[in-house]
């Protein structure tokens, strides 16, 4: 059996520090939705702040609505947050610390042993105040190895459930990725092992992807990848991946396409026709060799049915087009074509097709095989 892979969603935090993005309280509640039917098991709803109006209102709209969702806030290792976050009672509180050198001097004006301090204060004010604490790793693919390690081990030492390793400016590889789990792994001895992933080189899905695959149990995922700069690993990619992919998953992919298609509208963003797993035309296909494959068993080019994702086939007949997918085609047009005109036929399709820059509808097909 595969090991259980779990994804935290945290399109509510990290999404919204987009630039322009800002949900409205009815939005967010649609989101929770949308995720609680894909099946995240884990909401991370926002930061411990002052500032941050709605939060107790959509703690209680969780614990209410979907009782079986996890839910969680990031917050800072500073006791009036974590008193703060105690109040709204989360699931699990994400305390967030620098362990990179570059954040803690340019930063914090700060060193190591501050970081150490600061977080074993914190994870116990968390803990005396009964919560379950994760603690996030800013920067750690630009640490020091061995002082990661350590800040993992004093972590766990105090009662952390979870560490989570954050690559904040998305400047790691998979390979430098599985290399950083691997080790963090043998520093642990029960704590769960989580990653942070941005997308500033068009990484983060398959980073976060290779830390699963090497022994991370949890990735942060947003929806349409939203987040800071290039944005986040995406949960439609991810998630879609685990739950076609991965047996068991409590993943739902069918209901993907209708939350991105939510959160682009209300963030006026565009899903391209060929996006993974949530664009209209992933499933259209006009090339003679693939079409005839497709035709016979659509397994030969595709890795899912597309009914896994809601999205419908289309087998198209157009500058591409073979004599073998033609011929099959009128026949279920109830056109019959004898073999020494096909390929005279198949020719003038494609040439059509050619012309008019788009596939052939159906009775273009049979209009071009009229004398």
């Amino acid at each position: 059996m595969n090991k259980p892979m779990y994804l935290i969603d945290t399109t509510l935090r990290e999404g919204e520090q987009t630039v322009g993005i800002n949900f409205t309280i009815s939005q967010k509640k649609v989101i929770i939705n949308g995720l609680a039917l894909v099946g995240i098991s884990e909401l991370e709803i926002g930061v411990v702040s002052p500032f941050a109006r709605d939060l107790d209102e959509l703690m209680t709209f969780c614990r209410t609505q979907h009782p079986d969702l996890k839910t969680s806030l990031w917050c800072r290792c500073k006791e009036e947050d974590i008193f703060m976050a105690a109040a709204l009672a989360p699931d699990r509180l994400s305390l967030s610390i620098p362990v990179s050198d570059l954040h803690l001097d340019r930063k914090c004006g700060k060193d190591r042993t501050w970081a150490e301090r600061t977080m074993q204060s914190a994870i116990g004010a968390a803990r005396q105040k009964g919560m379950e604490v994760s603690v996030g790793f800013e920067d750690a693919t630009r640490a020091d190895p061995d002082f990661l390690a350590r800040m993992a081990r004093l972590a766990e030492q105090e009662g952390a459930f979870r560490i989570r390793l954050a690559d904040t400016v998305g400047i790691a590889t998979p390979v430098q990725i599985i290399r950083m789990v691997d080790e963090i792994k043998k520093s642990l001895c029960s704590c769960d092992l989580a990653v942070h992933t941005h997308n500033d080189f068009g990484m983060a899905t398959a980073n976060a992807m290779a830390a699963l695959e090497s022994g991370a149990d949890w990735a942060d995922v947003t929806v349409l990848g939203l987040g800071e700069r290039s944005g986040c690993a995406r949960l439609e990619e991810l998630a879609g991946y685990l739950g076609i992919m991965r047996s068991p998953s409590r993943i739902q992919p069918e209901h993907l396409k209708p939350l991105a298609e939510y959160v682009a509208g209300i963030t006026n963003k565009t899903i391209n026709d060929d996006r993974p797993l949530i664009g209209d035309k992933i499933f259209s296909c006009e090339t003679g060799l693939h079409l005839h494959g497709l035709q016979r068993d659509p397994t030969t080019y595709e890795p899912y049915p597309p009914e896994r994702v809601g999205i419908a086939r289309h087998l198209l007949l157009g500058a591409k087009c073979g004599r073998k997918a033609l011929k099959k085609r009128l026949a279920e047009l109830g056109h019959e074509i004898d073999n020494d005109l096909l390929l005279q036929k198949t020719h003038a399709l494609r040439e059509k097709a050619c012309v008019l820059g788009r596939p052939l509808n159906d009775k273009e097909i049979l209009a071009g095989m009229l004398p």
